[in-house]
Parts: structure tokens; C-alpha cells; sequence
């Protein structure tokens, strides 16, 4: 009886650890073969990433668009600081912001030029430029707005005769007029300073 009780134990011992083994072993294999792997996001449709105030230097100086005048003369004023003037905003409705570049003179801040530069794939595209100072554009309501100062004959920079506002809207690939307003200016009675009047 008890070599009997002894050869049952042996055989339950072993047909216990041959399937424990077996049951182990693919389960391993099922959790490797069941790990997902992450998807890489394509780069072709990736957006690129709004130019810094250095890096939209170089897009204006590396674009063929732009006057070799405007690029020989943009210089730092001082050390590595640019004299422009860059903003973000969504003007072209494009899958990145939109840029807008003004280039200004170091000692008055005047604007000579101005640049509008939209994403194209993986890279940023000149749709818009302005290139007669003074002039100045910027983002209002989705909207491009241009003031361009108005001198007459003997005007000092700082007092123009008056201002042009031009307004553009983005239709069909491109900027589109919609509105222009023109203002004087005048001296406000006793004062240097120029007040707007009524044409």
C-alpha cells in the first residue's frame, strides 16, 4: 500500500510541473506578439514651427522675392538684434500661423518694409510684401492691415502729414483689398503734436 501511495504521488508531481510548464510558456510568447508598436506620425504633413525673430531674418534674407536693396540693408543695431518687428496670427487660414515681418530703421523705428509668410508643407512661403517705406502691417480680427505714413515736402519723421490704412483679406490664394482710409493730420492748437482731422 504504501509503495503504491508512493508511485501516485509521482505521477501527479510530474503531470502537474509538465503542464505548468507548458501553460507558462505561451503565455509569454502571446504578451510579446501582442505589444503594439506606436505609429510614427508622417513628417510630409507635419506643420513647421513658427519662425523666432533671428529666424525670420533668414527667411526674409534667403527669400528671392525680396529686394536685394531690403537685404543688403538689414543689420543688427546692436550685437544681434535685428530690426524687426515679427507677430503670429491666423490671416490664410493655412495649417500653421500665419508670420508678419517688419523691418524698421534702428534710431526712428520707421518701417521700410513689410512681409506676410504663410506655411507651404514643411517650409514658410512670402504671400504678401510691401516694400515702399514707411509702411507697417499687422494682425486685426483676421484681417492684414498696412499703415503707410504720408509726408509732404519738409515733413520731419517724426510728424508725417497724415496715414494711410489699408485693409487685405485672404480669398482664392491671395490678398485681397477690401478697405482704404486716408486721415490728415494737423497741429492741435497749442501743441507740437499732431491731431487727425476730417478730409
Amino acid at each position: 500500500m504504501v509503495a503504491l501511495a508512493a508511485i501516485g504521488l509521482l505521477l501527479t508531481a510530474c503531470s502537474t510541473g509538465g503542464s505548468g510548464a507548458r501553460d507558462e510558456g505561451p503565455g509569454n510568447r502571446g504578451e510579446t506578439v501582442m505589444t503594439p508598436s506606436p505609429s510614427p506620425t508622417p513628417s510630409t504633413t507635419s506643420a513647421p514651427s513658427p519662425p523666432s525673430s533671428l529666424e525670420a531674418v533668414k527667411l526674409v534674407k534667403d527669400d528671392p522675392k525680396v529686394s536685394q536693396t531690403v537685404k543688403r540693408d538689414l543689420k543688427p543695431c546692436v550685437a544681434d538684434e535685428y530690426p524687426v518687428d515679427v507677430s503670429y496670427g491666423n490671416l490664410t487660414g493655412g495649417s500653421a500661423s500665419d508670420v508678419v515681418v517688419n523691418i524698421m530703421t534702428c534710431g526712428d523705428a520707421v518701417g521700410t518694409s513689410s512681409y506676410v509668410y504663410r506655411a507651404e508643407g514643411k517650409k514658410y512661403e512670402n504671400v504678401f510684401q510691401d516694400e515702399e517705406p514707411p509702411v507697417y502691417a499687422e494682425i486685426d480680427r483676421g484681417d492684414l492691415v498696412v499703415t503707410k505714413q504720408v509726408y509732404e515736402k519738409g515733413d520731419p519723421v517724426s510728424y508725417p502729414s497724415g496715414e494711410e490704412v489699408i485693409t487685405y483679406r485672404w480669398s482664392s490664394n491671395h490678398f485681397t483689398e477690401t478697405d482704404r482710409t486716408r486721415s490728415h493730420y494737423s497741429s492741435a492748437a497749442g501743441s507740437d503734436a499732431p491731431a487727425p482731422t476730417e478730409n
